[in-house]
């Protein structure tokens, strides 16, 4: 099973533009679909309430949703995604745009993706966003910039290892930005997740 992109109504650029592989699956969740037409990329998928969009694409399979619901358009895609048999999601357009409130919406999506046993990661531009719970153990190498992690339980605990600020026994809480502006060091960064669950920003120079 592929990768299941989905494309919001919040910022895009060219350098996000979706590069399908084959069993990849392409959703445009409702203004998304405007992205994708700005730049001749055709959807395997259209959801949305057509609060962004006046009238249904034509030539494109779409799942319109009510005006009054309590999905937002990009949980209601996600949904057809797990359905397919999807556990690896790429959101974009999930972040900015007109409303604040649309970007926390999509990161509390990536909540819901990991209580479904499935994982999500929102990207724009040098900025990647993702949810990381017990147990977990994530390998990045060779990066430049900062990342950094906040406690989505009440506390959560991890050990950092090749970073200018290395743990072997960081205690997050919900309450305190301990974990903000970390930055890479050369080489590989281990993050690790012993305990609880860290919301992960990247936001790299490359």
């Amino acid at each position: 099973m592929g990768l299941c992109i989905i494309v919001g109504a919040g910022d895009l650029s060219a350098s996000d533009l979706p590069k399908k592989d084959n069993g990849d699956l392409l959703i445009a969740a409702d203004g998304g679909m405007k992205h994708l037409c700005l730049y001749g990329i055709e959807p395997d998928l259209f959801v949305g309430d057509l609060d962004s969009e006046q009238n249904a694409p034509r030539r494109v399979p779409s799942s319109v949703l009510p005006h009054i619901k309590d999905d937002t358009d990009m949980i209601a895609a996600v949904k057809h995604g797990l359905s397919a048999g999807y556990r690896e999601f790429l959101l974009l357009g999930a972040l900015g745009g007109k409303r604040f409130s649309h970007t926390v919406a999509n990161i509390q999506t990536l909540s819901f993706l990991k209580k479904q046993g499935a994982n999500g990661i929102i990207r724009h531009e040098k900025t990647a966003v993702r949810i990381l719970s017990a147990g977990e153990t994530l390998l990045l190498s060779e990066k430049k910039g900062f990342f950094s992690l906040f406690a989505l339980t009440e506390s959560a605990k991890l050990s950092i290892h090749g970073a200018m600020y290395s743990s072997d026994n960081l205690l997050l809480s919900r309450a305190f930005p301990l974990g903000v502006s970390n930055e890479f060091s050369a080489g590989e960064t281990e993050i690790a997740v012993k305990s609880g669950e860290a919301l992960l920003i990247i936001e790299t120079e490359e």
